[in-house]
């Protein structure tokens, strides 16, 4: 949960944000340091208080007493832990292998270059087909341009207003979250496949394409100097500040006011009868299709033809990149497309798509597979495109 500084409230939250706030609380709670508030229980059984902080829970929550091997509704595990072993402290080498995030200070930048120009032809190349020209969306994928910092703070309190525009260069506040998505999730259908060159090449044509200058000029070229000098221009529409050593105070003190977050009233956990509950002031009910509540599942055709476990396969791991020919692959019921493939014969066919190929991860990236469901999925393809 953050805030902009209008003091309008804006749902969601940036990857590096949530993360942070994530793993701290993670952490923290199971840290064993809530035993304050353990002791205080196990004399009543009953809640420390409607509101009662301590010092590991970022948000403030209460605590329940454990009891019948429950926690509130969730069954736990109540076997003794003594003489557990938690493991070794590990290595430097170690903790430098796993520890491969790239911050706003600079910190796990990589060792490279690459300008405007390149970053256009590796986007066209890889980009996009998901993404749209110049990142302008309009394919099922995120926008990655345009936006802008007014549409922020918009809310959609009545029919036909325009909800926040979300983009990179009018909401993310560092420049470091886009490089380090970039190195471990793009492109789509390679991920982890470009060199440190590309990644500034791909980082620079995005910022420019979404107005970001630095030091007043036009970005022309990124490398691991000049990257820390990129301010984006949301940089400070966020709060709490979860940098830097205070960061987990600034978000406790945050959620120790209730009404940073909207909230009305007093916090409660029991008799809450009397507080004010908020309706939803304009509906949006002329929606078309009509909004649906059915949760039952799609009805089965006795007369539709039987679906073998290699299409199940194919629609679950493969589709997304065969289905169409927009990601390069060879589409499922193109002839020319699998005759031309089919010229390499089966045996070298099957290794492909064990191994891997190109823009292709070994087995597609589905690497619970095995070598026979993948042949079983390749027949299937194969057979489908004649």
């Amino acid at each position: 949960m953050m805030k902009l500084n209008s003091k309008l409230i804006i749902l969601g939250i940036s990857a590096v944000a949530s993360s942070a706030l994530f793993f701290t609380g993670c952490f923290a709670s199971n840290t064993g340091v809530n035993k304050t508030a353990e002791k205080s229980l196990t004399k009543d059984g009953t809640a420390t208080s409607a509101y009662n902080p301590v010092k590991d829970a970022i948000d403030g929550g209460v605590t329940y007493k454990r009891e019948n091997g429950k926690y509130t509704a969730y069954h736990i595990n109540e076997q003794p832990t003594t003489g557990v072993n938690f493991g070794r402290a590990p290595t430097p080498n170690e903790l430098k292998a796993w520890d491969t995030d790239i911050m706003p200070d600079g910190t796990g930048l990589p060792i490279g270059s690459g300008t405007v120009g390149e970053g256009e032809e590796l986007y066209d190349k890889d980009c996009a087909v998901c993404h749209g020209e110049f990142g302008a969306g309009g394919k099922g994928y995120p926008t990655l341009t345009g936006g802008s910092i007014a549409s922020l703070k918009n809310q959609r309190t009545c029919p036909g207003k325009d909800a926040p525009n979300r983009t990179i260069g009018s909401y993310w506040p560092q420049a470091s979250t886009l490089i380090w998505y970039i190195r471990d999730a793009m492109p789509y259908a390679n991920p982890k496949s470009y060199t440190p060159n590309e990644m500034y090449a791909m980082t620079a044509y995005l910022l420019a394409e979404n107005g970001v200058k630095m030091e007043g000029e036009d970005i022309e070229e990124l490398n691991q100097d000049n990257f820390k000098k990129i301010v984006m221009p949301n940089r400070n529409g966020f709060y709490p500040d979860i940098d830097g050593a205070n960061g987990v105070e600034n978000v406790r003190a945050f959620f120790a006011e209730p009404k940073n977050f909207g909230a009305v009233g007093t916090r409660c956990m029991t008799n809450c009868g009397k507080e004010t509950v908020s309706k939803i002031g304009n509906e949006i009910t002329a929606v078309v299709p009509a909004y649906s509540t059915v949760r039952d599942l799609p009805k089965v055709d006795p007369n539709a033809k039987p679906v073998s476990e290699a299409e199940k396969m194919y629609e679950k791991s493969c589709s997304v990149c065969h289905k169409t020919d927009n990601m390069g692959a060879p589409a499922l019921g193109n002839k020319n497309a699998w005759a031309t493939v089919m010229e390499q014969g089966l045996d070298r066919v099957n290794h492909n798509a064990i191994n891997g190929i190109g823009g292709m991860p070994p087995k597609g990236g589905a690497m619970d597979l095995s070598d026979e469901q993948v042949k079983d999925i390749v027949k299937f393809m194969v057979e489908s495109s004649k």
